[in-house]
C-alpha cells in the first residue's frame, strides 16, 4: 500500500465527512478508497475488459418512442448470453424504467450497456459493475452456492 498526500477543498473534505458519518466509516482512508474506486466503475476504467463481472444497467425510456421497445427488446436477445433478469417498470403513461441484471467480461458487458444507453429515447442509464469475485462468484463467473437452505 502506498500513502498518498492530496489537497482538497475545504467544501469538498466536508462532503466527504459526512459521507463516512453517514456510512460508518472509520476513518478518511477506507472512505476515500472506496469513492475511488466507484468512480472507476463509473467511468468503466477497471483495466482488464475479460474479468468476469455482475452489473446492474438501469435505464429510463420513452416506450412511445417508435420501434424502442422492440430495438431494446432485440439488443437483449442478441445478448442473451449476457443477460441473468430484467425487471421492468411503467412510471407514467410514456416512461418506463428497466433493470437488466447482467453476468459476462467486463467489455462485453460495458458494450452492451453503451449500445442500450445510446437508444434513442433512452433518457437516463447508468451501469454498475462489481468484480464476479467480489460478488461470490468463482474465477469462471459462475456464483458459488456452496450451503443449504433450510424449509
Amino acid at each position: 500500500m502506498q500513502r498518498v498526500t492530496i489537497t482538497l477543498d475545504d467544501d469538498l473534505m466536508a462532503e466527504i465527512d459526512a459521507f463516512m458519518s453517514a456510512r460508518g466509516y472509520g476513518n478518511r482512508s477506507e472512505a476515500i478508497r472506496d469513492l475511488v474506486r466507484a468512480g472507476f466503475g463509473e467511468l468503466g476504467t477497471g483495466g482488464d475488459d475479460d474479468r468476469p463481472c455482475v452489473a446492474a444497467l438501469v435505464y429510463v425510456f420513452d416506450h412511445e418512442r417508435r420501434d424502442l421497445a422492440r430495438r431494446l427488446t432485440n439488443a437483449h436477445h442478441d445478448h442473451h448470453d449476457l443477460s441473468l433478469a430484467t425487471t421492468h417498470v411503467h412510471l407514467d403513461a410514456e416512461t418506463c424504467m428497466e433493470v437488466a441484471l447482467l453476468r459476462g467480461a467486463v467489455g462485453e458487458v460495458r458494450h452492451f450497456a453503451d449500445h442500450v444507453m445510446a437508444e434513442r429515447g433512452v433518457r437516463h442509464g447508468r451501469l454498475v459493475t462489481v468484480p464476479a469475485d467480489d460478488a461470490g462468484g468463482t474465477e469462471t463467473g459462475q456464483p458459488r452456492h456452496d450451503h443449504s437452505h433450510s424449509d
